[in-house]
């Protein structure tokens, strides 16, 4: 490997280790109603995101907050320390469309309307924000070469 490489290679590890992922597969609920609870938490610290989402009326809310819960942990689990007060925001937040469930309903007159059963997948990375700022940097640097 050269030096040039090895050196992006290093940078690459370093900002990884300050962001933890976490996912959550086939939600049965709409994607929709999911978007509302995660445009909420969108940027913010997370232990302000817990308690936004413990104190939502949203059925949602309490999915997204134990991945929160997850996320955090496996941030804590990366860097073998525990999380501070302000140290830590929700960077993003991605709310997909899953598989739809195609049932019947009975109709007038003999017909069937279509009941869609919606379900989605909710992507979740909270880092420092220093790590935020790197790599929102990184991706402009990139399109902005990209462009030229």
């Amino acid at each position: 490997m050269g030096a040039r490489k090895r050196i992006t290679a290093e940078q690459r590890k370093e900002a990884l280790a300050k962001i933890a992922f976490a996912k959550l597969n086939n939600v049965p609920s709409s994607p929709r109603k999911m978007r509302l609870v995660a445009d909420m938490i969108r940027g913010m610290e997370v232990f302000r995101a817990l308690g936004v989402l413990k104190f939502s009326n949203k059925d949602a809310a309490a999915k997204v907050e134990k991945l929160l819960r997850s996320a955090i942990a496996n941030w804590e689990a990366k860097n073998e320390r525990k999380a501070e007060g302000g140290e830590l925001y929700v960077t993003t937040v991605q709310v997909d469309p899953a598989t739809t469930l195609k049932r019947m309903r009975p109709a007038p007159q003999g017909r069937g309307y279509r009941v869609r059963k919606r379900s989605n997948h909710v992507s979740l990375t909270v880092g420092t924000r220093k790590a935020t700022v790197q790599t929102n940097e990184n991706e402009e640097t990139t399109n902005t070469e990209s462009q030229n």
